[in-house]
């Protein structure tokens, strides 16, 4: 018998972490929170529960749960106000099908493979993880906590990727690069040199242009 677990989220991110636990096919979506859609309405063929206080008094009811919010600050958020009214239930990571996860590699609770990723040999995923369709970590890679590939994005091996970064569409880390924490790397760049926390970067190669702030959104 499938787990049943609740997804945290009704918006467009929402329907690719969906499509993903539907087609990995481990886990029963038991229903959606969000506490901005109105309670009892449907979203993409699931009930809106209610907001994470549902958590309080339904735990019994669940097995597990996932954040489907794109923002990595956002997403870290939600998943501490999970936490602080449901302590014991276990975040889920789900992977497509499609995706390829080597031998070695871990993937951190809470984190989202999608269709066509690439998790490489003995590579670690931090908690709360977006890899989007066609992304790739390579070999020996390490990504901290609340980490986002966009579609097409790639690392060499021995790269590291702070907590909450972001490496943008199709954009390229060579290996052994170090990205620091709160940084986004912008659509198509280059990245050859290690980029310093807090960090807006892009270009070929990669040049910082302005610092970010925590919680800036990058969307």
């Amino acid at each position: 018998m499938n787990s049943r677990i609740v997804v945290f989220g009704a918006g467009g991110h929402a329907k690719a972490v969906i499509d993903t636990i539907e087609k990995e096919g481990r886990y029963l979506i038991a229903g959606l929170l969000d506490g901005y859609q109105p309670e009892g309405s449907s979203f993409y063929g699931y009930k809106i529960l209610g907001s994470e206080q549902w958590l309080a008094a339904n735990a019994g009811q669940i097995d597990g749960c996932i954040v489907a919010v794109g923002d990595n600050w956002l997403r870290s958020r939600m998943a501490e106000a999970i936490r602080s009214v449901a302590p014991d239930i276990p975040f889920v990571s789900t992977v497509h099908p499609a995706a390829s996860v080597a031998r070695g590699a871990v993937l951190g609770a809470g984190s989202v493979v999608m269709a066509g990723s690439v998790v490489g040999s003995d590579t670690r995923l931090g908690e709360h993880n977006v890899l989007y369709t066609l992304s790739s970590v390579d070999h020996d890679g390490r990504t901290g906590s609340f980490v986002t590939l966009a579609p097409h994005a790639a690392t060499g091996g021995n790269v590291t990727i702070s907590d909450y970064s972001v490496l943008s569409i199709r954009s390229a880390v060579i290996h052994g690069i170090t990205v620091g924490e709160h940084s986004v790397i912008g659509a198509g760049s280059t990245v050859l040199a290690d980029i310093p926390s807090h960090s807006v970067a892009y270009g070929t190669p990669a040049k910082v242009i302005r610092s970010r702030t925590v919680g800036e959104r990058y969307l």
